[in-house]
C-alpha cells in the first residue's frame, strides 16, 4: 500500500505550472535571466576552479552537436584533425612579441613539476593559444611545396585567466576548436582565412539559426601576431554584439620565428604562409541568447539534443499501459527518420511540472498522449518556441513533426533576422550616436586611429566589431572627429 501510494504524494507535490522552475524575465534583468537559465536548465555550473565551468550533460549534448557538423564541414573542406600538447615551453611564447605581450595577462605559467622549481628557461604555460607549439611541429613536417597545402584542426582546451568569468561566454578554461594552416604563398593562404570564415557564417546560419554580420576587424582588434582577422558577429536578443568565430591572415610571422620553411619548385627556401580559425564553447552562449525565452530555452532542431518528448498521461497502470506502448511505438518511428526522442513515463512528477521542464531544457516539441487521446486515435503537439497547441492523428503525428522541426528551423532565424534588421541603424551625428549607442549595431564613420576608437569606447561604451564585407564603403567623416573616413564600420555594445 505504502508504495501504491508514494507516487501519488509525489504527483500532488510537483503536480502544478511549475512554478519553482520559473525565471527571471529578459525584460527584468537580462544578465540575471541568462545565468539562471544555464544553471536551472542543468547547462553547467561554476566550478571551485575560479572562473572555471562544470559543463553538464544537458550543455555537453549541445556542444556535441555543434562539434558533430563543425567536424564535419571541415573536415567536407580537406582539413584533419590532431592534437597537440595542452604545456608551451614558456620560451616559445618570447619568441613573437605582440603574441606575448597581448597574452601575458591571460596566461597561466607551471613554475613546479615533480615536487620541484622548474629553472628558468623549463617552464611551461598552458595553452591559451596553439600557434607556437604547432608551428614546432609544422617546421619538422613541412620540407617541400608537395607538403602544402598543409590544414590540421585541433578540437581542445585552453586556459586564458578570465578576470570577469561568466559561465560560456568568458571562463578561464573553456573548450574550442583552432584550425592551423600552411600555404605556399599569400593568396592561399588569404583564400583559405576567407573560406573557413564562410564555413563558421554558413555554420551559424544554417544551424544555429543565427544570422551574422561578417567581415575585418580593426588593427586594435585583431589577433595578437596575425595581420588581418576576420570575424562574425551576431546580435543578441538584447541588442548587445557578441563575436561568435574568428579566422586570422598569420602571414609569415609564426614562421619566421620557427624558420617553417619549405623548398619551392625553384628549388629556393621559402617561408610558409598560415593561417589560424577558431570557435568556442561561447557558441552555447549565443544560442541562448539568440533564441530562448522567459521559460527557458529554445533550441534550433538542427543542434537540438532532444527533438520530441512524449509524455504519457494516466492516473493508473490500467490506463498507463495502452498509453505506454503506444508512446513507444511512435518513439521507434520517429527514430527511423532520425527524430532524437524521449518518452516520458515517470508518475512522480504531474504533467504540469513536465511540461514546464521541458520548455525549460529546450525540447522542440512536446507530444501530450493519454487514454482519451488514444480512444480519439489523436495525439496533442506542442511547438516549443510558438507553444501552440495541434492535434494530429497518431497515424500523422511523426510527419507532422518533422514538418514542425523545420518550420521552427526556419523560423527561428527569421525572428533572429528581424530582430537584427530592426535594430541595426545608420548613425550620422553625434546626437544620434547618444541616442542609439547601446541599442544595437551601428554603421559609423570612423577616421581610422585607434585613439579616436578609444575615445568612442570610453565615452559610449561601444567597440568596433568589424568592417562588413557586404557594406558598400563611400568615404565620409569621422562622428568624432570629422576627419575623412574611408568608409562605414559596425560600432557596438559587447560581451
Amino acid at each position: 500500500m505504502a508504495d501504491t501510494n508514494a507516487p501519488k504524494q509525489q504527483n500532488q507535490k510537483q503536480g502544478g505550472k511549475g512554478n519553482e522552475l520559473k525565471l527571471p524575465t529578459r525584460a527584468e534583468n537580462f544578465s540575471d535571466w541568462y545565468n539562471d537559465l544555464v544553471k536551472r536548465a542543468k547547462l553547467a555550473d561554476n566550478s571551485d576552479v575560479r572562473g572555471s565551468m562544470v559543463i553538464r550533460p544537458n550543455g555537453y549534448a549541445l556542444w556535441e552537436n555543434m562539434q558533430r557538423v563543425l567536424d564535419g564541414m571541415f573536415k567536407d573542406t580537406g582539413h584533419q584533425n590532431a592534437y597537440f600538447p595542452v604545456l608551451i615551453p614558456e620560451a616559445y611564447l618570447a619568441k613573437e612579441k605582440k603574441h606575448v605581450a597581448d597574452f601575458a595577462p591571460q596566461v597561466a605559467v607551471v613554475t613546479h613539476a615533480g615536487g620541484k622549481a622548474l629553472p628558468e628557461g623549463e617552464r611551461y604555460v598552458i595553452r591559451p593559444t596553439s600557434e607556437t607549439i604547432i608551428n614546432r611541429s609544422f617546421t619538422n613536417w613541412v620540407q617541400s611545396y608537395r607538403d602544402l597545402p598543409l590544414l590540421i584542426n585541433q578540437w581542445a582546451n585552453v586556459i586564458r585567466w578570465e578576470m570577469r568569468p561568466r559561465l560560456f561566454l568568458r571562463t578561464t578554461e573553456f573548450l574550442w576548436q583552432e584550425g592551423h594552416t600552411c600555404h605556399v604563398d599569400e593568396a592561399d593562404a588569404q583564400a583559405e582565412t576567407l573560406r573557413m570564415l564562410d564555413v563558421y557564417e554558413t555554420f551559424a546560419r544554417d544551424y544555429m539559426a543565427m544570422p551574422v554580420i561578417k567581415g575585418q576587424k580593426t588593427e586594435s582588434e585583431k589577433f595578437p601576431g596575425a595581420v588581418r582577422t576576420y570575424s562574425i558577429e551576431a546580435m543578441m536578443q538584447d541588442k548587445k554584439a557578441l563575436q561568435a568565430g574568428t579566422s586570422h591572415m598569420l602571414g609569415q610571422n609564426f614562421a619566421k620565428m620557427f624558420d617553417t620553411m619549405y623548398q619551392s619548385k625553384e628549388g629556393k627556401k621559402e617561408y610558409v604562409w598560415q593561417t589560424s580559425w577558431g570557435v568556442s564553447t561561447r557558441l552555447i552562449g549565443a544560442l541562448i541568447m539568440t533564441h530562448s525565452d522567459d521559460a527557458g530555452l529554445v533550441v534550433p532542431p538542427r543542434l537540438a539534443p532532444t527533438h520530441l518528448v512524449i509524455v504519457i498521461i494516466g492516473r493508473t497502470p490500467e490506463e498507463r499501459g495502452p498509453v505506454r506502448e503506444k508512446a513507444h511505438t511512435m518513439a521507434a518511428e520517429a527514430k527511423k527518420v532520425g527524430i532524437r526522442v524521449l518518452v516520458d513515463d515517470d508518475e512522480t512528477k504531474g504533467p504540469g511540472f513536465k511540461y514546464a521542464e521541458y520548455e525549460l531544457r529546450g525540447v522542440c516539441v512536446r507530444a501530450e498522449l493519454g487514454p482519451k487521446d488514444l480512444a480519439q486515435n489523436q495525439v496533442t503537439l506542442v511547438r516549443r518556441d510558438v507553444k501552440e497547441k495541434v492535434a494530429v492523428s497518431i497515424d500523422q503525428a511523426i510527419g507532422k513533426v518533422s514538418e514542425m522541426l523545420e518550420g521552427m528551423q526556419q523560423d527561428l532565424l527569421a525572428r533572429a533576422t528581424e530582430h537584427k534588421n530592426a535594430n541595426t541603424f545608420e548613425v550620422n551625428t553625434l546626437e544620434e550616436l547618444k541616442d542609439k549607442a547601446g541599442k544595437g549595431f551601428l554603421l559609423m564613420h570612423w577616421d581610422g586611429t585607434p585613439e579616436t576608437e578609444a575615445r568612442i569606447k570610453e565615452e559610449f561604451g561601444l567597440t568596433t566589431r568589424n568592417r562588413p564585407f557586404d557594406l558598400k564603403q563611400e568615404p565620409g567623416r569621422c562622428i568624432m572627429t570629422g576627419n575623412p573616413s574611408a568608409g562605414r564600420i559596425v560600432f557596438a555594445t559587447a560581451y
